[in-house]
């Protein structure tokens, strides 16, 4: 079969190569994909944003089997769209895809359900905000309701702070546009880890858990981004503790949105905090992280277009997901001054040789092809990404490679995953 997969980053190249794999699949079509995925598969011009444009595309492609990487898309009704059309596709409808598109439905689904998260105040107004805020202690999260790329939660130190930056996400002042709603958040304090899930409607099957690195400076500094690096292990969570969150987070989530006649089908991502109190839900994503996906997707042994086939045609639990025993590691490369300003069009080198060390893989988030020349398109670049037998063997491996690549003001942490290598060896 062909198959058709939306989207440009690292999450789309690790999809592409692992659907390559696959023994039933002939062709991998990527729209609009990267200077990278162009290398693997081929690639084809689209606006994510622009639901005729996408569905256009699939008419003209007629693929077998059509991927929703990003976010986007889902939130335009992709899925709906190409569903009505007689297209096999996999990913949420928009309405169940509001778990991530509206952080204020998620919170109050949340709640409906009774699965834990952290306590909580939609706001729709100043007025409602300068009432609510002075229900929370400070650190204050601020967060936006709708997308925002991983840059929409702002953690602040006062009440002052607080409404301050929920002002500029209702006038856009923040995020370019403004917000309808603005959710404040208690802070909690613990591991951050993201628990992946695939869904038919009904069944769940969990993929390896992982932790992400969200902030751009080294120690869990500075900014947010889209994420930073991640790393996945046999050890990151007992077998008792994953047990607990299937049945009492992830099942019910899935359960609840079938109640609600509005059944998730695909990827369900619980962003989870490790709490004294246990885990809370931080956050829903309605597709593969990124980059969460590059660190899971190599240590998957088994066929992905057979499972995300399983659940398109609700036969999950007769699925068996494989994964290779060990670690993975994925560190993002990125632009300078990103997730601020920065440059594009900067000239790549090293990755030839990068990619020879072995056991690893190299994902392109951010790159174009300029004549022969391979270029930074994006802030987020590249993901090196590398599985082995123990973590600090894929580190190890990971960070061998970037020493390689080269572009002009090239930035990385060097710390991704050496907290859970000091705490073992403590």
């Amino acid at each position: 079969m062909k198959v058709l997969i939306l989207g440009s980053g690292g999450r789309e190249h690790a999809l592409a190569l692992t659907a390559a794999r696959s023994p039933r699949v002939t062709e991998v079509v990527c729209a609009p994909g990267n200077g990278g995925i162009a290398e693997r598969a081929r690639c084809v011009p689209v606006n994510l944003k622009d639901l005729e444009a996408m569905v256009g595309l699939a008419e003209a492609e007629k693929p077998g089997l059509t991927i929703v990487g990003p976010e986007l898309p889902l939130s335009l009704g992709i899925v709906d769209a190409l569903q009505q059309r007689g297209f096999r596709v996999f990913g949420p409808t928009r309405g169940a895809a509001l778990l991530e598109t509206s952080k204020g439905f998620a919170k109050r689904f949340l709640q409906r359900h009774n699965i834990p998260t952290a306590n909580y105040a939609v706001c729709a107004s100043a007025a409602e905000l300068e009432k609510a805020v002075d229900v929370f202690h400070p650190p204050i999260v601020v967060k936006a309701d709708g997308l925002a790329a991983g840059k929409g939660v702002l953690i602040c130190d006062s009440r002052a702070t607080a409404l301050e930056a929920a002002q500029g996400l209702f006038t856009g002042a923040l995020l370019g546009e403004p917000e309808r709603q603005v959710i404040l958040e208690e802070f909690l304090t613990g591991e951050e880890i993201s628990f992946l899930c695939l869904s038919d409607g009904k069944h769940i099957a969990p993929l390896l858990p992982a932790q992400d690195h969200k902030r751009i400076g080294e120690g869990d500094t500075g900014p947010n981004t889209g994420g930073m690096g991640v790393y996945t292990t046999d050890e990151l969570l007992a077998p008792a503790m994953r047990e607990w969150i299937l049945h009492h987070i992830a099942e019910p989530t899935i359960r609840g949105m079938a109640e609600e006649d509005t059944p998730f089908t695909g990827v369900l991502y619980c962003g989870l905090m490790m709490t004294a109190r246990g885990p809370q839900v931080l956050e829903f994503n309605a597709r593969f992280g990124d980059p969460e996906a590059q660190a899971i997707l190599v240590r998957l042994e088994s066929d992905l277009v057979d499972a995300l086939e399983a659940c398109i045609d609700g036969k999950l639990c007769d699925t068996e997901l494989r994964w290779s025993p060990g670690a993975s590691a994925c560190v993002v490369a990125s632009s300078a001054g990103y997730p601020g300003a920065y440059k594009t069009g900067l000239p790549i080198g090293g990755l030839d040789a990068a990619a020879q060390v072995p056991g690893v893989e190299i994902f392109h988030a951010g790159t174009a092809q300029a004549g022969r020349q391979l270029v930074t398109a994006g802030g987020r670049v590249l993901g090196v990404t590398a599985a082995a037998p123990s973590l600090e063997e894929a580190l190890a491996r990971t960070y061998r490679a970037l020493a390689g690549i080269q572009f002009e003001g090239i930035y990385f942490r060097r710390d991704i995953g050496r907290r859970a290598l000091k705490h073992w060896q403590e």
